[in-house]
């Protein structure tokens, strides 16, 4: 098996991202791999609420700015400097196939929930990535019941 040089963690920070973070630390503890960490936030416009818009750009602040303490929070745990550490606005799958092209990656790792059917086809961001990466991508399977 080829060696990674370049790792992209991709998390939505929920509870489950632990399990992610521990298999890249499981994989890649003893291995000399550079990582990185990302949260895609999807976009809030502005939303109109009868006649009277409502400018929603102090809670997107407010979510980049959890979502910047949750990920640092799981970035220390995989040694990931500040500086490999991203929030992006955007559609997830997307913006982790641009990091990866342009940073040079060559394994993507995202959680997966074991999706079927319908909530597969509508619902799921690992197959999004998987579908559309030109690197390597890595699929944790979420266990629910942790």
């Amino acid at each position: 098996m080829s060696t990674y040089k370049h790792l992209l963690i991709g998390l939505d920070l929920s509870p489950e991202s632990q399990q992610v973070v521990d298999r890249v630390k499981q994989l890649f503890a003893d291995r000399e791999v550079k990582m990185s960490i990302c949260h895609i936030l999807e976009p809030l416009a502005f939303t109109y609420g009868g006649d009277i818009p409502v400018d929603l750009s102090d809670v997107q602040l407010q979510l980049e700015d959890q979502a910047k303490e949750r990920l640092a929070k799981l970035a220390e745990q995989l040694n990931v400097p500040t500086e490999n550490q991203h929030i992006v606005l955007g559609q997830p799958a997307n913006e982790m196939h641009r990091m990866a092209r342009e940073n040079d990656v060559d394994l993507i790792i995202v959680g997966s929930h074991g999706r079927h059917g319908l909530a597969l086809v509508f619902g799921s961001t690992s197959n999004s990535v998987l579908h559309g990466a030109q690197c390597d991508v890595l699929a944790v399977r979420i266990n629910e019941k942790e």
